[in-house]
């Protein structure tokens, strides 16, 4: 933690303008909290496609009015290449966020997802590019690693893609490799294993597994688990991730850039260990709750069966050491995902 404790100090007294692509999101909004606490100018891009306004109001909340002074948004899309040259301008850090997550939505509509995290990715690129931004950081994925069987997955060791999606990651990094070749632009990429906490939404089909199934316990429905419940996850606290984006951002060690790094903790959760640690937790501050055991069904089309990231790249360039493990990310976010699941019933 050491490296990241020094760089939020020089934030401190070091002002930039950042532009964060998908704002209003879970990451994005978590990434938004953290510069305003340390006194940058933050400008936002988002669509509200899968983000929401809320997410800024509690951000605002949690700030102070200064602080959230600094904050200016622009509500457009990154398939619009205007929208992104305007989000650029007389910025020096990008961190792109926007994106269509979810593995089976891109399944069951795989030119939607192509639009938003290819088109918009090229977009993007091309107006940081031009606005001569000093980094951009973006959000790869985990799902890049594809029918790699090695464990754990190592950034040059990759397989073959199995979903629409991970296709989608998987060319974010080649036109990132092609623009620093071509362009001298300098990108990281930071490959998302399972990100959760504070801010993660859990309406909606592809809602991601934990605020969905804390939902779901809280609200007495039926917790299916995909499969024998063996499949393994390694679960990365929100916090961590924000770490991970603002090192990637003013490193300054040359050999840094132009790279793609996994952002997770080297462990494995398996999705029955999960539901009994998501479960004690619950009971833990609810004595009277009732959660009956979970409904085995089959295999979803696209998962692939067990994910652990070696983060050692990261801890080497970027100085990347996450401070949080599952359980204690668990501990730390399941007092807001009760409030806010709760409230959102009333």
């Amino acid at each position: 933690m050491r490296k990241y404790i020094e760089t939020l100090d020089w934030l401190k007294q070091n002002t930039a303008t950042w532009l964060v692509t998908g704002i209003a999101g879970f990451i994005g909004s978590n990434l938004l909290e953290t510069l305003l606490k340390h006194n940058q100018k933050v400008i936002g891009l988002d669509n509200f496609a899968t983000g929401h306004q809320h997410n800024l109001d509690k951000v605002r909340s949690l700030v102070s009015e200064e602080q959230w002074n600094n904050f200016s948004f622009i509500e457009g899309d990154i398939r619009n290449l205007e929208d992104c040259k305007q989000a650029c301008n007389n910025v020096q850090y990008v961190l792109h966020q926007a994106a269509l997550g979810s593995v089976p939505r891109s399944v069951e509509d795989p030119i939607t997802t192509n639009g938003t995290n290819t088109d918009g990715f090229l977009n993007m690129l091309v107006a940081a590019r031009d606005a001569k931004v000093k980094r951009f950081v973006y959000a790869a994925s985990s799902s890049t690693y594809g029918d790699h069987p090695d464990l754990p997955k190592e950034e040059d060791k990759i397989g073959n893609p199995l979903s629409p999606y991970a296709v989608t990651k998987y060319v974010n990094e080649l036109y990132a490799k092609v623009f620093a070749r071509t362009y001298e632009f300098k990108t990281i990429g930071l490959r998302y294993f399972n990100i959760f906490g504070y801010r993660q939404d859990p309406e909606g089909a592809y809602a991601a597994v934990i605020p969905k199934w804390v939902s779901a316990m809280l609200h007495n429905e039926t917790v299916y688990i995909n499969g024998d419940g063996e499949t393994s996850r390694d679960f990365c606290f929100i916090d961590n991730t924000v770490q991970a984006n603002i090192l990637s951002a003013l490193v300054e060690n040359p050999e840094a850039t132009d790279q793609v790094y996994n952002v997770a903790l080297n462990d494995q959760t398996s999705l029955n260990s999960l539901f009994n640690s998501i479960r004690d937790e619950l009971k833990a501050r609810i004595s009277d709750i009732e959660i009956p055991d979970p409904v085995y069904r089959d295999f979803r089309a696209g998962d692939v069966r067990h994910s652990r990231a070696d983060i050692s790249k990261a801890q080497l360039l970027l100085g990347y050491d996450p401070e949080y493990k599952i359980e204690q990310g668990l501990k730390l976010s399941m007092d807001w995902y009760i409030d806010d699941l709760l409230s959102r019933k009333n």
